[in-house]
């Protein structure tokens, strides 16, 4: 089970890069969407770091 929380805090930490990234270009991460701003990659990435975030430690929480 240690492998799966190190998993989701490897994508939580990649995510909150990625959004680090798209804050200066957004374009770069965001190129398959029609709109490329930095409010979408907020969305997108800061809540998929959130969300996986959440997750680890919830796993943390319940599975020690």
């Amino acid at each position: 089970m240690y492998y799966v929380r190190l998993l989701f805090l490897l994508i939580s930490l990649t995510s909150f890069a990625f959004m680090t990234i798209g804050l200066f270009k957004p374009w770069l991460m965001l190129w398959w969407e029609d709109v490329q701003n930095r409010k979408k990659v907020l969305q997108v990435y800061g809540t998929t770091g959130l969300l996986f975030l959440a997750v680890y430690y919830l796993l943390a929480f319940f599975i020690p």
